[in-house]
């Protein structure tokens, strides 16, 4: 496996992801360490100066499964909020936590809990909360 890309987290998304990590339904879910590793390599910027091209909380994105190559339009959310129909994954997922922290051409290699390969590379944002102007989603 190569290298996990760098990765760059808002304040906000950091603090409450760290606070579902907190939560005992969360403590031993199978993409809750994975999560917390990438959380712990994070570099951590106030909401209002995440880049625009940064893969937050609540941001729809497009991405490639390099492996298949097959073309995903997603929303990355909070576990409430997933909605795998409406395209709402969320980032307790192994794709989600994946997708976290990237931007847009950054690829990241995980493997899911059944031990399948998994590479995506960001090809777009078509929405992040921040850029946005809505620092409270």
């Amino acid at each position: 496996m190569s290298q996990s890309p760098s990765i760059t987290l808002s304040s906000r998304d950091f603090d409450r992801l760290e606070a579902l990590l907190e939560a005992p339904q969360w403590q031993n879910h199978p993409t809750a360490q994975a999560l917390r590793d990438e959380m712990s390599r994070a570099q951590v910027l106030p909401p209002d100066q995440v880049p625009a091209d940064l893969v937050t909380m609540n941001s729809t994105v497009t991405c490639v499964e390099e492996i298949g190559g097959k073309e995903r339009v997603l929303t990355l959310s909070y576990p409430a909020e997933a909605d795998a129909a409406q395209g709402r994954v969320s980032v307790f997922a192994p794709v989600g936590a994946a997708l976290l922290g990237l931007t847009i051409g950054q690829s990241i290699e995980w493997t899911t809990p059944e031990g399948h390969p998994l590479r995506l590379r960001v090809t777009a944002i078509s929405y992040q909360p921040e850029a946005a102007g809505d620092y409270h989603r």
